[in-house]
């Protein structure tokens, strides 16, 4: 399926969150640490309610481990969702293994991550332009679905 890259993020919420979506859309979360708090945290847990066991989570060392991590798994293809992008996340064609990387709240991802040149493609979700950013968890469900979309829900029911 896809893999959710979440980039040292910071609010155990939407880390539950995500470990939620993971699990019902058969997706990979993968967390770049250092993470804003413990793994343990209630907040995370109750977020992500009795989905824990049935989610695929990988946590990795820094950012150089979750690209060795994802090339070592076939993922060639990374989408990084920033702000700072003009091609808009339903230009793509996602293909099954896609990497849809983004960054922590407030800020998003950093430049230096932005300027990698490992990362396929910048995407962005829109937005009115009043606001600074969408939430974490929310902004990964919109990705995942638009891409597991384009694959008819493959194996969803």
């Amino acid at each position: 399926m896809f893999h959710i890259v979440f980039y040292e993020p910071r609010i155990p919420g939407n880390t539950g969150s995500a470990i939620r979506l993971a699990a019902v859309t058969g997706s990979t979360l993968h967390l770049v640490e250092p993470l804003g708090f413990d793994l343990s945290e209630a907040k995370l847990r109750r977020a992500g309610l009795d989905y824990h066991d049935l989610a695929n989570v990988v946590v990795h060392p820094d950012w150089e481990a979750t690209l060795a991590h994802l090339s070592e798994h076939g993922t060639g293809r990374i989408f990084a969702f920033t702000g700072r992008a003009s091609t808009g996340f339903h230009e793509i064609s996602y293909q099954p293994g896609d990497a849809l990387l983004l960054g922590p709240e407030p800020d998003g991802l950093p430049d230096h991550l932005l300027d990698d040149v490992r990362l396929t493609e910048l995407v962005r979700i829109p937005m009115q332009p009043s606001v600074r950013s969408l939430n974490l968890a929310n902004a990964a469900s919109i990705a995942v679905y638009e891409a597991w979309r384009q694959h008819g829900y493959d194996s969803g029911v």
